[in-house]
Parts: C-alpha cells; sequence; structure tokens
C-alpha cells in the first residue's frame, strides 16, 4: 500500500473513531434524547427508498422529506457501521428532489412527500402550506449546516458539494418571501421561519462569500431583534412546538456565526430571555407551559409531543419533562424526529440557559404572577398584553389582543388560545381554554379568577370555552360536574348555556389536533346594549 493510501486510510479511521465516539461525549440528557429519538427513527427508515416512511402511521407508507433530512444528520452523528453512506443516500435524495426551476414561486425548496406529482403540473397545482411548504426551506436547510458544521469531515467531497448548491438554492428561494405578497405570510414576526430564514442566509453568504446574500440575512435579523427588544419576548409567543424550534434557531445564531454578525452578538442574550419567560410559565407540578399560548398543537402537553419538552429533557431531564415513558404514542409524535438535531447543539444550549431558570423548570417555586407583552404586525393593532397566575397545581393565562383577523396571527383558531386555564384534577390535567371568536379582546388573568371581555361585540357575539374531559365523570350535565375545580361564573352574558361534546368517535362538534373536549357555550341576553364580559372564579376542591 502507498504512503498516501495508508495516509488516507488512518485519516479515515480517525475520522470514524471521532464521530463514533461523539454521542457517548454528549451529556447524560442529551444521550437519552439522542438514543431513543434515533430508535424511533431507525424503526421508520426504508433503506431500499433512502427516505424514512411518514412516521404519522396514516399515509400508507408513504415517505416524507424534512424528518429524513433531520435523520441523515443523526446518522452522521452516530456513525455506526453503514450509517455515514445512509445519510449520504438520504441526503443526495433530498437534495435530487429540490424545485429546480427559478421561475417558480417554490424555487429551492424541498418536497413534502418523493411519491408527488410534478408541482405545478395540471393535476397537482402548488397549494401553499399543502402541496408546498416554504417553511421547509429553513427545516432542512438549517439541519444541513449542522452536519457541515459538525460532523463535515465525514462527509465526503461531492456531497458536501451538493449540500452547499442546495443551500444557495434554498436561500435565493427564501427570499422570494414577502409577507403579503403572492399569499406568503412570512413576516418578522412569525418568528421561527423567520429565524431560520436569516440564518441560512447569513451562513450560507459567508461560506460562499456572497456579500449580498450576508447582508440580506443580518438585515432579516435585525428587523426580528427590533421586535423582540421592545419586551424581551419572541413575536410567537409561547408556543409548546414553536418556541422549541426558536430556541434551537436562535443557538444556531449564537453557535455558528462570526463576531461580527448581529445574530452571534445577539443569539445568547435572547435565548435567556425566552428561558426566563419560559421558566416563569412553566409549571413543574402540572408539566404544562401556562397559557396563553398563541399556537398549540394540543390543549395538555403530557399527552403531545412539544418541542420546548425536547428542550427540558435535555435541560433536566426526561422524567422532569411532559415527555411520557413511550414518547412515539403521543400525538403529534413526528416532531420527536428533532430529537437527534436538539441532542447535538444540547451542551452548547445548556450552558446559556442561566442556573436559576433550570431550578424553575424542575420545581416548582411557588404562587406567582407574571406580566409581559408582544408584537405581531401586521396583524396586532398594538401589542398583546399578557398575564398569568400560577400557583400549587393550577395556571391562568390570558392575553388581551386587537387584531385584524380572527385565530391569532397564524389565522388559526384552533391553535389560538389566548386565555385557558389547567389543574390538577385528581386524574391529570384539566382543561379549560377559550376558542376565539372575535378579533378584539380584553383578557386578564388574576390569583383564582379569569376575566374576558369582547369591547367591539354586541348581542349576537358569542363566549365558547372548550373543557376537558374527566376520567372520573365521563358525561358532564352541567359545570357543576367538573372535576377538580369549583367554578362560579359571572358577568353580561346569558346564565344559560349551551353544552356538546367533541369525541372522535361520536358527539356533535370535531375534535382539535386530537383532543376531545365538552363545548360550553354561552350568548347574550336578548336585546342587551352591554358589551359582552364573563368573569370566572375558580379554586380547586
Amino acid at each position: 500500500m502507498s504512503f498516501f493510501n495508508v495516509a488516507t486510510a488512518l485519516l479515515a479511521a480517525s475520522a470514524t473513531a471521532r464521530a463514533g465516539a461523539y454521542v457517548t461525549s454528549l451529556p447524560c440528557n442529551a444521550q437519552g434524547l439522542f438514543n431513543e429519538s434515533m430508535d424511533y427513527l431507525d424503526r421508520a427508515y426504508d433503506k431500499s427508498a433512502g427516505y424514512l416512511y411518514d412516521t404519522s402511521g396514516s399515509t400508507a407508507l408513504r415517505h416524507e422529506t424534512r424528518n429524513s433530512a433531520w435523520y441523515a444528520i443523526g446518522l452522521l452523528a452516530r456513525n455506526q457501521g453503514s450509517d455515514v453512506l445512509e445519510a449520504e443516500k438520504i441526503i443526495s435524495n433530498v437534495i435530487d428532489a429540490q424545485f429546480k426551476v427559478p421561475e417558480d414561486q417554490w424555487y429551492g425548496d424541498y418536497q413534502v412527500e418523493p411519491e408527488e406529482p410534478e408541482l405545478g403540473s395540471p393535476h397537482y397545482a402548488p397549494k401553499m402550506y399543502n402541496s408546498w411548504d416554504p417553511n421547509w426551506r429553513g427545516f432542512i436547510g438549517t439541519a444541513f449546516i449542522v452536519g457541515l458544521e459538525e460532523f463535515g469531515f465525514l462527509i465526503s467531497p461531492e456531497v458536501t458539494s451538493l449540500m452547499l448548491e442546495s443551500l444557495h438554492n434554498a436561500t435565493v428561494g427564501d427570499g422570494y418571501r414577502v409577507g403579503g405578497v403572492d399569499g406568503d405570510n412570512l413576516y418578522p414576526a412569525y418568528t421561527n421561519p423567520s429565524l431560520m430564514r436569516a440564518f441560512v442566509s447569513g451562513w450560507t453568504g459567508r461560506r460562499l462569500n456572497d456579500s449580498n446574500m450576508t447582508t440580506s440575512g443580518e438585515n432579516y435579523a435585525q428587523q426580528i431583534i427590533d421586535l423582540f427588544d421592545r419586551a424581551n419576548t419572541l413575536s410567537e409567543f409561547n408556543s409548546g412546538t414553536y418556541t422549541g424550534v426558536s430556541l434551537f434557531a436562535m443557538t444556531l445564531w449564537a453557535k455558528y456565526l462570526p463576531e461580527d454578525s448581529v445574530m452571534k452578538q445577539r443569539g445568547a442574550s435572547m435565548i435567556q430571555y425566552t428561558w426566563e419567560a419560559v421558566s416563569n410559565l412553566w409549571h413543574p407540578q402540572l408539566l404544562n407551559v401556562a397559557g396563553p399560548w398563541d399556537r398549540a398543537y394540543g390543549f395538555d402537553m403530557t399527552k403531545y409531543l412539544s418541542l420546548l419538552a425536547l428542550h427540558i429533557w435535555n435541560a433536566i431531564g426526561k422524567e422532569k419533562s411532559s415527555i411520557i415513558d413511550k414518547p412515539y404514542l403521543m400525538s403529534h409524535n413526528s416532531d420527536f424526529a428533532y430529537g437527534p438535531l436538539f441532542a447535538i447543539l444540547s451542551e452548547f444550549h445548556n450552558s446559556l440557559i442561566p442556573d436559576d431558570v433550570k431550578q424553575a423548570l424542575g420545581s416548582f417555586k411557588g404562587e406567582h404572577t407574571f406580566a409581559s407583552s408582544t408584537y405581531s404586525p401586521p396583524f396586532d393593532l398594538y401589542p398583546r398584553n399578557i398575564t398569568a397566575w400560577l400557583a400549587n397545581n393550577m395556571s391562568i393565562g390570558a392575553e388581551t389582543f386587537n387584531e385584524n383577523i380572527i385565530g391569532g396571527p397564524a389565522k388559526n383558531q384552533r391553535t389560538f388560545n389566548p386565555a385557558l386555564m389547567q389543574w390538577n384534577n385528581g386524574n391529570g390535567i384539566g382543561w379549560l381554554t377559550l376558542y376565539a371568536t372575535e378579533k378584539h379582546v380584553i383578557a386578564k388573568a388574576a390569583p383564582g379568577s379569569l376575566n374576558l371581555t369582547y369591547p367591539d361585540g354586541n348581542e349576537t357575539s358569542i363566549i365558547t370555552l372548550l373543557i376537558s374531559p374527566f376520567a372520573a365523570k365521563k358525561t358532564l350535565s352541567s359545570l357543576a360536574d367538573i372535576q377538580g375545580l369549583n367554578l362560579t361564573v359571572s358577568g353580561t352574558i346569558d346564565s344559560n348555556y349551551t353544552l356538546s361534546y367533541a369525541g372522535d368517535y361520536g358527539g356533535t362538534d370535531a375534535t382539535i389536533n386530537d383532543f376531545e373536549y365538552w363545548n360550553v357555550t354561552f350568548a347574550m341576553p336578548a336585546g342587551s346594549t352591554e358589551a359582552p364580559h364573563i368573569c370566572l372564579e375558580v379554586d380547586l376542591w
């Protein structure tokens, strides 16, 4: 064997040894998250296709692109057996299917699934957030960058070149996005994809020596920072899922960009401020973050898999997060595919979490209130004012808002929870949440009470509350049947109300994000000229 071949073999062996030991070098909590999430993904991997099957289990064995890209980075980190070859196969497949026509609005984006017809063809129309998702440029682009930064020594020059070209195209395509133009909703206030957009543009521009791309990322980041700085809060506030994405993206800002980047300069402090808010709203007894929730994929974090909970797992341990022993059984469990990436970044990210925050996440610090605000132009007519009260085994949270749409900045009544309460009902978590039907609501949480007023409402207005089912009382006939909680209702509303049920197999209402619930709707008295108002006063049994 020639000297060159011997040297090459030794370098390859050294690289394999370094990466092979990588997982065991992670902090203990991160190792657990990495190994459990990779086991979950290993079972879903179709080696013959070089893609993951869609982990939702409801797509007739079709495959999925985004989670496959995340899995590929986990394979690079693990580097056992054929892991690196499989990672490169997945990455190459994802890039090969990337949209490559610059004239298309979806240029530089990635397929949702490899089985799909040609996007934009006569029988497969381009429908944003359905047949294509513009945020996947950021979800996949950030994963590629983590792979290049952490495990670039394992990736062949050919695949490295493909990844850099893909990142260039994704960044150019993301530059097409302007909020309010061509049906797009990417304003700087749409926090999680905005953070990723700024980062991918700034990183890729520097790597490819494209000063325009670098400047674009920096300028967009400054717009996000300007919104954040008014109250040290994310515009997309307090989301079990998307606060998790935002923390991930801000970690990339802080870790991978140089000192001359505004993202590097501000990333760490933004992470710290965000965790301080989370620590005031996280209830360790309930294993839930108190309301309000701008976007939530469920009403109880112990029943759906949230990305914020994965960060908490990394920080203080799985048993103190809301993740159950078998995460793959939770609703929205496909987000467990993010686990390897979160674990890879955990040591750096955790170093930015203040010690008092970690302590507050792990044990309830006692009864307290929280007040803040956030702002999401162009949807908010003025900033949303946030109040919350947390006490033993109970929380109440609310936000006052005046917007030009119904359903919050995401325009989604099913995920917008501007006022809610949670409590320990003796058999799990009880919850009560406002289903938004108005653009303008004054909502205030206080010790033992939740007050809601509709300033622009009238006699036709309704106030709809969704309430959890209860194991100890499966059939409700009135509010008096609520378990674990004494509830007193007053206000200008008619004291009579309608009661209905949303069940997966019956009832008159439809379930929301897999959750069944009771619907209690109050109307106004006929001919009333008063502003609709309801006061809910509560105490635990």
